[in-house]
């Protein structure tokens, strides 16, 4: 690991790393003295926005319904190049899932691909969905370099 160090993704960078969707890991906040509730998820991402888009399922006996009101942190990763990149997201969910088909969230969450994964103990026509989108309050990327770059 000597002479590796990281820097922040430039905004072209971020885009470009992000696509119009892929896999990360969301979780929303239990407070100070608990563990977040973290799931992996499927996102959509739209770079002209910066906003997030997210398809949550919601099943009868599970937990998230709970907490989907919670502050949220987003984190996507992955090696390129022999690399690592990766990308934080905060913020607050935004059910767009009734919004309007004119609005700008629902123009949004069309422009781009959430990946669909079945993952699920059960035929997908038992589990509810719902469309989440996030605006960040803050959102940052970072990729390494090596020493000399």
């Amino acid at each position: 690991m000597q002479g590796i160090r990281w820097v922040q993704l430039s905004t072209d960078e971020l885009n470009a790393f992000l696509g119009s969707g892929g896999t990360g890991v969301i979780s929303f906040g239990e407070g100070v003295d608990k563990s977040p509730f973290t799931v992996p998820v499927s996102y959509g991402y739209d770079a002209e926005t910066g906003n997030f888009y997210f398809r949550l399922s919601f099943r009868p006996e599970g937990t998230k319904e709970s907490v989907v009101d919670r502050p949220i942190t987003f984190v996507t990763h992955a090696q390129t190049d022999d690399r690592w990149r990766s990308v934080v997201a905060t913020g607050t969910l935004e059910d767009v899932t009734e919004a309007s088909y004119e609005s700008n969230a629902v123009q949004g969450l069309w422009a781009v691909e959430i990946p669909e994964v079945d993952i699920f103990d059960r035929p997908p026509e038992e589990i509810t969905f719902r469309e989440y989108r996030l605006d960040p309050e803050m959102l940052t990327g970072r990729k390494e370099v090596k020493a000399g770059d």
